[in-house]
């Protein structure tokens, strides 16, 4: 898998980048399309907040089912992936917290099941949304433009970039992409 990005302290403090050299976590994530190419964004309502679908791969588990499973928890809706996008390293020097996440983008299937929110999520008011990727891209922009929160950016920044890249492909290969009814 190709690096996608490096996310830094210095991306929004200014200074020379620093990294970290021990993962904390690895977490799998990415864009999941449905037939017409909307995108899932997972809505924060107690946060008013968007985030791609995804999450922490369990141990013992590949990166590619933990984003299939994450699909399913947050979603509802099974999935398959079309293509591995890269990673992306967040280097949370301010926590001492490095991040890897395998970004892929998937397919969902047409029937919905429920979804299986964690508590935390739950708590934070977790709803799927389904929109463009232009609308996703939009999104993602103007909270990067409004938040202050140091985590929070983190994610943000991380979540444009893999919603950027999936575009690009997207655009590039649209054309060959044919799913069926």
């Amino acid at each position: 898998m190709d690096l996608i990005k490096k996310i830094t302290d210095s991306d929004f403090l200014g200074g020379a980048p620093e990294f970290l050299n021990k993962v904390s976590r690895y977490g799998s994530r990415g864009v999941v399309i449905d037939e017409t190419f909307n995108t899932a964004m997972m809505y924060m309502s107690k946060l008013d907040l968007y985030k791609l679908p995804g999450g922490g791969v369990e141990k013992g588990e590949r990166a590619c089912d933990a984003f299939l499973r994450e699909i399913k928890e947050e979603t509802g809706y099974g999935a398959e992936i079309i293509y591995e996008l890269g990673y992306i390293e967040e280097h949370k020097k301010r926590n001492n917290f490095l991040q890897y996440s395998y970004c892929y983008t998937a397919k969902a299937h047409n029937s919905p099941g429920n979804t299986m929110f964690s508590e935390s999520e739950m708590k934070l008011g977790m709803q799927v949304k389904w929109m463009t990727l232009d609308q996703a891209l939009e999104i993602m922009r103007y909270s990067a433009l409004h938040c202050d929160d140091y985590s929070t950016k983190f994610m943000i920044s991380r979540d444009q970039a893999i919603l950027e890249q999936a575009v690009q492909l997207f655009s590039e290969n649209k054309p060959a992409m044919r799913f069926a009814p």
